[in-house]
């Protein structure tokens, strides 16, 4: 198991309509093809900061759920341009694969 620490920076201005985006359509719509979600945040002295866990039983497991989520035209028609007109890519998205110590709670 392991998970993914992703971490965005958003648009000026944008970063409260991005984190209820997620909240109501992206997490959602990701949860209903199998992702695990562990947690999203956002930057307490940072305003343009959202940052989101996600768990993974295995890397053929990621490689199936991102065919799940990326290639439904779901996210091809309407959740992908959400994220492009709120993320700020050229701030860049940076998403590290992780794991969790033995003593972790998130095991």
């Amino acid at each position: 198991m392991f998970f993914e620490l992703r971490t965005y920076r958003t648009k000026p201005g944008m970063l409260d309509q991005w984190a209820k985006v997620m909240d109501e359509k992206i997490i959602p719509f990701q949860i209903s093809k199998g992702m695990v979600v562990v947690g999203s945040f956002i930057g307490e002295d940072e305003e343009d900061l959202y940052v989101w866990i996600r768990r993974f039983e295995s890397d053929e497991q990621r490689d199936q759920l991102y065919r799940a989520v990326y290639e439904d035209s779901i996210w091809k028609n309407e959740l992908k341009h959400l994220a492009d007109e709120m993320l700020d890519r050229k701030k860049g998205i940076d998403v590290k694969k992780i794991l969790a110590t033995p003593k972790s709670v998130v095991q």
